[in-house]
């Protein structure tokens, strides 16, 4: 079995596309966190904390996402939901330091979105060929 690659081009294309969407949706529910958080400590919604960690995000898991796919490409069933679930655990730990419930479920739906651009943005990048 071989594999194809995706060309340079449409994967830098498609990660453009995903940085796009991601922050434009981490905006929205920034925007909405902050609503509902009243009076908390709004770690990790104001513009200057999200937008460049959304981009290192999606850039971190598209790297990890080459790496991965190149030497066991199944294993990211299980890669993908075990490290969403581990950008969680700062999250929760941020309710000990004072924030709200708004604030933290923000912020997880947060990572979930970088998450979801980047398996959008790089699932055909590698895809196997009989």
């Amino acid at each position: 079995m071989t594999a194809t690659t995706t060309p340079t081009s449409t994967l830098a294309l498609r990660l453009g596309l995903a940085a796009v969407a991601a922050l434009a949706v981490n905006t929205a529910i920034a925007l909405v966190a902050s609503a509902l958080d009243d009076g908390g400590l709004g770690m990790g919604l104001a513009p200057v904390a999200y937008l460049p960690l959304t981009l290192v995000g999606l850039l971190a898991g598209a790297f990890g996402w080459t790496l991965i796919a190149r030497r066991a490409p199944h294993a990211l069933r299980v890669v993908v939901p075990a490290v969403l679930v581990l950008t969680w655990v700062p999250d929760l730990l941020l309710l000990a330091a004072g924030a709200t419930a708004a604030n933290v479920v923000g912020l997880m739906f947060m990572h979930l979105v970088v998450t979801a651009a980047v398996v959008t943005a790089m699932r055909r990048t590698s895809a196997p060929t009989a």
